[in-house]
Parts: structure tokens; sequence; C-alpha cells
């Protein structure tokens, strides 16, 4: 079988480490030389310098990149969808417990890494008016991916930050002007930046890396989310749903399965709206490929090269219970009668499974005990487990490679496994939760149900071995488990705006579980209303007090703070690097 080979590895240019590097603070940028400008000042040097924008989607590949900075640790386990299952009262674990401050060392890394992947689209938009071999529409491309590039990696920093400095390609070393402020609006200059790409972009590239106009669209309707302005959102999901295409031109639907999307032999089908791309076996020993989604598969366990660090919470395996009639979920009650878990029994002690009805999803999401673990066999409990006490009986699945395809998916530390920053179902979800604040109840429960229709089918579900023993000879076709989904009928209208409301942001969990969205969309949902403390509060009360589970062994006194966690610290290293004339030009966010 041919290796796959990623359009988009990553080029190793001395011209991008020169143009990006950051020596003195986050936005100082060593001047261009002459020999880097007549190297770089063609269409082919121009385009690697955009490449190497790309490259630094995957959270890797300069300063400050790494795992310890990733969304696993500062949007999973630092919302109620996991834990860290790795040492106690280390890095994680503050995250996880909101003891992180301004000092914390890996929040300033991911400021200096965001800020040099806006460096590097900025660089692009720096080269690109003296390069004279490329024609006016080529030129075009280029610029609105770069510009694309810098609004999306300003998105990044907004959901962190809230409070962060817009920096664009006049901002430079040279031009001493590097001090910029962060008590501006932001998002208005990320929605120009998305806007330009959106109407700039062709529908379909070459290339299935690169951005095309649908996702540009997608990522600005991202932002009005965030802003809450659901009418402009709304307009411009209306026109994706209807109208919008993949970047090898698909039309957006969902994948026929649920698990297709973190497939790596699946990774371009019509449900990818903007993926991030990652290669392996390409000559770069696995630097290219998904290093932080790996750390997070089970420890001990397939591909035996994990670290367990993620690892999901009773709270987020309980939302899948479903009602035994109806197949819907239990929103206020799924805690009442916890899943059936093996908490702190040995793989060798008996155990049987949960037998109540559950949401089919849980089992792509979540290794449990007794149920099978892709094609790599029945999933044993404690043996893939590094830190029970601490992190909980339960194991990520999601984008880990199965067994039949590893030699091909894995290289060293990373697998060749995309990472989906927008996918069509998620865009039907923003879709439901706009035309629910519009007061369009029916419509919104429309969308939820195509979502729900896809687990709700059983060809999707997660089925049971033929041979328990030998996992790759296949399946049966017998559920794994009790799986009951159903759909709405007409409970939006009859039930009113709050049953809606409520209704689509439990699918969003059910649907996007530790894909690293949940810690941002309890930001969107709070709004100031205090909404994500009471959820994150009450969800650490709760796991607390799960019999033989005690996180508070590492999370002693845990609090969500009101006012303060909903967004980090500004990190004090880069306040202090902001100083002008005696004062910092960057100000702390409240409550750090």
């Amino acid at each position: 079988m041919k290796r796959y080979s990623n359009p988009f590895r990553k080029i190793l240019l001395l011209s991008l480490v020169m143009l990006s590097a950051c020596n003195k603070d986050y936005l100082e940028l060593n001047p261009i030389g002459s020999v880097n400008e007549s190297i770089l000042a063609t269409k082919s040097g121009v385009d690697g310098v955009l490449i190497g924008a790309y490259s630094l989607l995957d959270g890797a590949g300069a300063v400050g990149g790494g795992i310890w900075g990733s969304l696993t640790v500062m949007a999973s386990i630092a919302s109620d969808d996991a834990h860290t299952g790795t040492e106690p009262n280390g890095l994680l674990a503050s995250y996880e417990g909101y003891s992180h401050d301004p000092t914390t060392s890996s929040t300033d890394e991911k400021w200096r890494f965001l800020y040099a992947a806006v460096q590097r689209s900025n660089d692009v938009l720096r080269i690109l008016p003296k390069v004279k071999d490329i024609s006016e529409a080529d030129a075009l491309q280029i610029k609105a991916e770069a510009t694309f590039l810098r609004g999306v990696y300003h998105l990044e920093l907004a959901k962190l930050w809230r409070n962060v400095p817009f920096v664009d390609e006049t901002i430079t070393y040279d031009a001493s002007n590097y001090n910029v402020t962060n008590t501006d609006p932001i998002w208005p200059k990320i929605e120009a930046d998305l806007q330009f790409a959106a109407t700039n972009l062709t529908p379909t590239k070459s290339d299935v890396g690169r951005a095309n106009s649908w996702a540009a669209k997608s990522f600005l309707a991202k932002v009005y989310m965030f802003q809450n302005k659901f009418n402009e959102a709304k307009t411009l999901l209306d026109d994706i749903i209807a109208n919008g295409v993949t970047v090898n031109g698909k039309k957006y639907a969902l994948a026929e399965a649920y698990f297709d999307n973190f497939l790596t032999a699946k990774k371009h089908g019509a449900e990818v709206v903007f993926a991030v791309q990652m290669s392996v076996y390409d000559g770069s020993n696995g630097a290219n490929g998904n290093g932080a989604d790996l750390y997070n598969g089970p420890f001990g366990g397939p591909p035996s090269c994990c670290y367990g660090w993620l690892q999901p919470s009773f709270d987020l395996v309980n939302s899948y219970q479903t009602d035994p009639v109806t197949g819907l979920p239990l929103f206020d009650t799924y805690n009442q009668n916890p899943v059936k878990n093996d908490q702190g029994l040995e793989s060798s002690e008996p155990f049987t499974p949960h037998t109540g009805t559950l949401d089919s999803r849980l089992d792509w999401n979540v290794g449990r005990r007794g149920i099978p673990y892709l094609d790599w066999g029945l999933h044993p409990g404690k043996a893939w487990i590094r830190q029970q006490l601490t992190g909980g009986p339960y194991s990520v699945i999601k984008n880990i490679t199965t067994q039949e395809r590893v030699s091909l998916d894995r290289e060293n530390a990373a697998m060749n496994s995309p990472y989906n920053m927008i996918r069509f179902a998620d865009v039907l979800l923003w879709a439901a939760e706009a035309e629910v604040e519009v007061g369009n109840l029916a419509k919104a429960e429309e969308y939820v149900n195509r979502v729900r229709a896809r687990a709700a089918n059983p060809a999707g579900w997660v089925k049971k071995y033929i041979d328990d023993k030998a996992p790759l000879k296949g399946f049966t076709d017998i559920p794994a488990a009790n799986y009951k989904v159903g759909l709405y009928k007409g409970h939006f209208t009859q039930q009113g705006k709050e049953y809606a409301r409520k209704a689509v942001r439990f699918e969003r969990r059910l649907e996007l579980a530790l894909e690293h969205h949940r810690f941002f969309d309890l930001q969107r949902y709070d709004n100031g209303t205090g909404f994500m403390a009471t959820t994150l509060n009450t969800y650490l009360n709760f796991e607390t007090n799960v019999p033989k589970y005690d996180n508070k062994a590492y999370m002693p006194n845990t609090n969500f703070t009101k006012g303060k966690n909903e967004v980090y610290p500004i990190p004090q290293a880069q306040i202090d690097l902001s100083m002008k004339d005696g004062t910092p030009t960057l100000k702390q966010n409240p409550g750090y």
C-alpha cells in the first residue's frame, strides 16, 4: 500500500527561520537581508514562505511550539471534557485546577508561538509586493491565503486571551513600532482579514491543505458567533450550508459514518471545512505529524507510545446516557445514575460494562472497559491507564490510528491524522444555535436532527468483534453496547427557546467532544452571565465525589472564578517586554 504523502509537509528554509525569529520579544522581526529578498521575491519563494505559515497550524515548528501549550491542555483539560492523566501537581494539573497564573511557562510559550505564526503570515504580505514573476491572479490568491491565516491565528489568540494586540505587516522591529497595545478591540480586525479572504479566495484549490473561500466564510461565521452576532452569522451559515464546497469541490455534507472524520484514509471527505494537514514518513522523522493527539492515547496501549495525558471525565461519559424510551439526552439528570465504570479495579478483575441506553458517539470518543477500541481489542481498563487515581478509567479514541494502518500512519511520537478545525457538523450546530437566538426554533431542530440522525443510524455504531482475541478478523453486526439515539419531534417549538438553547448546546458537546472546542463554547455561552463558572464548578463538585476517585489529591480547593478564568492571563514575560517610556503597553486581564 502506498504511504500517504501530505502536500503541505513542512519546508526547512533558512530564510523562514530568519524571517520568523523572535529574539527580543514576540513581535521582534529580524530585518530581511538583500540575499534573502532575492531568493524569496519569486513566485516559488513567496509560496514557500506561505507554506511555512500554514505549517504552524499544527502547533509546532516555531519558537514556543509544542504539546505543552496545545489546545489539548488549554481547551479540553481546562473544560469538563477531560482530566489530565499524568503526574499530580504538575503543569497540566494547574490548567485543570485553574491555578495557572501569568508566570506559567506554557502560557507564555503559546503566546510566543501564535505571534510567530502571525509573523509568518505577515512575512508573505511583506515579500509579495517585491515578486515580479507572478500573475495578478496568483498574487491575489497568495495574499488572500496569508490574510486568512493571519485572521485564524489572531482568532486563536483572541479565544485564549481575548485582549490581544493585532499585528499586521507594517509592524516590524526596524520600524520600532512593535509595542502594540492590547486595549483596542480585536474582533473588527479579525473580521476584516477573514472577510478579505472570503471575498478573494477561490472556492476550490489544487492542494487540499489550502484554504478556500468557504473555509474563510466559516471562520468569519465563527468570529460572529464569538461576538453573539447571530443575525450576521446566520446569513453566512445559510450560504455555507446551501452552497459550500470543500477545497476539492465536494458539496458539504456529513460523512456517512461519524468516525470517518478521524480516519487518515478518509481525511478529505465532504465534512471537512478546514483541517490541519499532517504527514509522516516524509523525511521529517515524524515532526510533521500529529504529536499532541498521539499523547492523548491510552498509556501502555495502542499505539504503544502514548502518555495518556488526556482522559475523558466521568461527567462527559455520563452525558452520553439517553432516555430509554425516546433516545433523547438527559440534559439535567445524566449524573444521577452514572455510567458503570471500572474505577479502582485491576484489569484481571471481572467487570460488566454499563447496560443502560447510550448515545452511539460515546464509544467513538471514549475508550472504556470491555468495549472494542477500534481494531486493537477490547479495552482492558487499568492496564491502559497511567494514573487511574488522578485521571479516571477512560481513554481517548479520536485521532488514534487503527492497528490495520499503524505502520502507515505512525512514525515515532506522531500520527498522520488530521485535526479538523471546522467540520460541517460544527457549521450545522452553529446554524442551529443562531436560529434559536433569532427565534426560528423549528429550523434549529432540523439542523440538530441532521446531526443526530447519523448517530442514530446503526450502520455507524461500534460493533462487537467476530473474535475478541483476534480483533483484526473484523466485526459482527451486533452493537457493542445498548445504543439508542432519538430525534427531536417538535420539542423545540413545544418546549420553547430555553429548552432549544439547552438542546443545541448539549448536542455540540456530544458531537464535538474532545476536539478541543468545549472550553471556548462555554466561554461563548457565558457572555458575562456566569454560565461558564456555574457549569465548571458544578462539574468539579461532581467529579471530586465520584466513588473511588479523588482528584482533590492534586487539585486542592479547586474553583473556577467568575470574571477571571474565562480567559487566560497575559503572560507576565510579555508585559515586561512591552515597556514603552517606562510603562507596559500590554494590560493584564482582570483577576490576574
